[in-house]
């Protein structure tokens, strides 16, 4: 009998090849070809999943964005239900950090990705959508804390909640040119959650 394929897995594959190849030589050396060779399979076989290379990035970007939004979504969830607003922004960041490998290669992925979307609408719609999502996350949490006595200052929460992802952002990027140690990153925004959450969160 001829064996099942497992066609997810073998989307999956050849998007974690995609990801390497964008990771360590920047989009500009992706292509059918490059992925193939990257995965170990004949380009004929990468042709079968996707036609052309946007939609095998759009594949890719959609996979990684999967990837962060469960491990934060876990992370926020195991804060449980007594958790502060300041305590579950700051876990919720940490999660977009690039501390570890995994969520070095994800931010050398998104990064490359970034510059891909300036001239792809398709692929800038997918980054706009999750940005959006998180902001409003954000957003309500600067409004729970708010309505909470205490807190030390009275700013516009979807304001605040641009700002910090600006700042996550940007700490992401000097972190991985190795610009700040992550230390000197998580210092940074500890600094500014205790501006506008006052005293709040513990170290991860």
């Amino acid at each position: 009998m001829p064996r099942k394929v497992d066609h997810q897995a073998r989307r999956k594959q050849l998007a974690d090849a995609l990801m390497r190849l964008a990771a360590t030589e920047g989009l500009e050396a992706v292509s059918l070809r490059h992925v193939a060779a990257e995965a170990g399979v004949s380009t004929g076989m990468v042709q079968h999943y996707f036609r052309t290379k946007d939609e095998m990035m759009t594949f890719a970007l959609e996979m990684v964005m999967n990837n962060v939004e469960a491990r934060a979504t876990a992370a926020v969830t195991a804060c449980g239900p007594g958790a502060s607003p300041g305590h579950l922004v700051r876990t919720l960041l940490m999660q977009t950090l690039p501390l570890d490998e995994t969520r070095r290669l994800e931010g050398h992925v998104l990064l490359a990705f970034l510059a891909y979307a300036a001239v792809k609408p398709a692929i800038a719609e997918g980054l706009r959508e999750s940005a959006s999502q998180m902001r409003a996350f954000l957003a309500d949490q600067i409004r729970a804390a708010q309505a909470t006595r205490g807190t030390p200052l009275r700013i516009d929460p979807a304001d605040a909640a641009t700002a910090l992802l600006a700042l996550a952002d940007g700490l992401g990027m000097h972190l991985l040119g190795r610009h700040y140690s992550p230390d000197e990153a998580v210092a940074a925004l500890d600094a500014h959650l205790a501006v506008l959450f006052g005293s709040t969160t513990s170290a991860e």
